[in-house]
This record gives C-alpha cells, structure tokens and sequence, in this order.
C-alpha cells in the first residue's frame, strides 16, 4: 500500500510502499478514505511532541470503510488504554498513563490501509461524507470537550480560528452563546469565516475584546495567548488551553488570576465524549470547511496548516 511516513523529526515525510497491516485481537482492517490533517502531526514532525513511534505513519482524524463488513467508521487520537488503572475507572480515560495515541504511538491513517481498535472506533454519521466527517474525529472532538470545559458561558472567546473553532463556532452559536472570534492581526481570510460561520467579532487577537468574555478557549498554540486571554475574561471566568503542545506561558501578575479565573487544560477525549458529539454533530448540524489534498500531497498539506494559511481543517483524500 502507499503511505507517508515520518522517518525523524524534522524530516518530510516519506512516500513508501508497505505492505498492508494486518489487524490483531480485537482489531479492524480499514480501507482509509480520508484523514484530516491536525496541528498534532505538525507538532510530532517538528519534534515538539517527543518520542513518537518511529518509522510513524501520521494522521488520528481517519475515515475508513472496515474490510470485512463495509461498515464505515471513524478512527480518533485515542486508540488504546488499559481499562483498569484508576483513570479509566474513574470515568477520565483521556489521562490513563499508558493509553497509546493513534498517528503517535500507533500508526495513523496517512496511508490506503490502517488498523485500529475496534472499541475506540466510532461509527460514521451517515449525513457526513468521507471528507467532511474527517476532522470531526479530532478538531470537532477536541473542541467539544473544551467547550464543555468552559461551562456555560454567553460570551464566549476563541482564538484562534482554524480547525476547532470553525466546528466550534456553530456548535456555540446552536447553544444560544454569543462568539468572539481572536486571530492573527490582519488575518482577514479567518475572520471573514468566523463571521459567516455565526461569531459577532473578530479581530487581532492581542487586542481587547469589544466587550468583557465570560470564558475562553485557546486553540492556538500560543502562550503569550493566556495572560492576554485571562485579562479578557470576568470575574469567575474559564481560561481553557486546548491543545496538546503549547509555547511557554510568559509570566504574568497574580492579579489576572485573581477573582476566581480559572485556567486550565484540555487532554485527549474519552469515547464518551466521542459518542456525545458524533450525534450532536448532525443536529445543529455543523458544516466543515475542508481543503482537500490527495494523500501523495500531504507535506503541502502540513506546510499550508504550519504556514496559518488553511481555510477550516486540510483533509487528506485516499483511494486505495
């Protein structure tokens, strides 16, 4: 089968003929269709995330027809945890020490064929084609969970404005919450979605809000980000950092912290969390903006998405 692999850090990746894996106990075989592209896999080929199973097929937003029965289903970030350690009993599955991670530890679905537990795969709405439903399994998943995590905040901040948020957004907006939108300075292309997609604002995000948050939710990897975003929100509000990798946070005075602010982070998803958004998506319904690269582009895909210039998520296209 082709795939793209990521032989070390720093390196492109690779086109490769490999033979196609076979599945384990309890495993599916997957005839991939589409995978999105995440700031993850950015963070794993730059070396920001370390120790990744190497040679790496990349990619945990996998969309994929299982082999033996045609079934369509869905392949997240979490691919495996141990069941008994007292996270997972304890319903907090997203922290088991030693869960393996789908396109980190566990080959991914940059690739015509890829194999995954059948208990952390989840079905497809039938609503979404292959594309479309891709960055749901991540972008879509993870933002959930930080939209959660912010509670039930009216005025509600996002910065930065890329995949998770344009999913985000309209989840929000269906919940009644007023959106402001954070980006780049001069980042028209961002704003401009975030204002078809429901947000009420949106400008440079080291700037005020036109009026004080209620919580807010960086997706950007961007330290220097906290401080600006707990100077933006009320007394008692959430800060929610949600995603894997982070810059330093800069030092900043006690004082934005004071009042009750919360900051606090977002890691992995359960399948709880996976099951609850899976059929919340087709309600609102949340609409993805996709750029589609066929799987022998997937370098362009991660230069474009390193580079702030993908419109929504970048999703890979596979025809084996």
């Amino acid at each position: 089968m082709l795939a793209m692999v990521l032989d070390a850090p720093g390196s492109p990746l690779r086109e490769a003929d490999l033979l196609v894996p076979e599945p384990g106990p309890g495993q599916v075989r997957l005839r991939v269709r589409a995978c999105g592209v995440c700031r993850t896999d950015l963070h794993i080929v730059d070396g920001e995330l370390r120790e990744p199973k190497l040679p790496l097929v990349l990619g945990h937003q996998i969309v994929g027809e299982e082999v033996e029965t045609g079934e369509r289903l869905g392949v997240p970030w979490l691919g495996w945890t141990d069941g008994d350690c007292r996270y997972c009993t304890s319903g907090r599955e997203n922290l088991c020490d030693r869960a393996l991670f789908t396109g980190y530890q566990l080959d991914g679905g940059y690739a015509e064929y890829a194999v995954a537990d059948r208990r952390y795969c989840f079905p497809i709405p039938e609503s979404y084609a292959d594309v479309q439903a891709a960055p749901l399994l991540c972008a879509g998943l993870i933002g959930y969970r930080s939209l959660r995590l912010a509670g039930e905040a009216e005025r509600l901040g996002l910065y930065g404005f890329g995949a998770s948020a344009h999913i985000i957004t309209q989840v929000a907006r269906a919940q009644g919450r007023r959106v402001f939108a954070f980006t780049r300075a001069g980042d028209e292309a961002a704003q401009s979605l975030a204002r078809e997609l429901g947000a009420e604002w949106a400008g440079d995000a080291l700037g005020p809000p036109p009026e004080e948050l209620d919580a807010a939710i960086i997706f950007a990897p961007v330290g220097e980000l906290v401080p600006v975003a707990l100077r933006a929100v009320g007394k008692g509000a959430t800060v929610v950092c949600a995603g894997i990798h982070m810059s330093d946070i800069p030092s900043f005075p006690y004082e934005l912290l004071w009042e009750e602010r919360v900051l606090r982070s977002v890691a992995n998803l359960t399948r709880v969390d996976g099951k609850e958004f899976l059929a919340l998506a087709p309600q609102v319904p949340v609409s993805t903006e996709v750029e589609e690269y066929p799987l022998e582009q997937a370098n362009e895909a991660l230069d474009r998405l390193r580079a702030g210039r993908v419109r929504g998520a970048a999703v890979l296209t596979v025809s084996a």
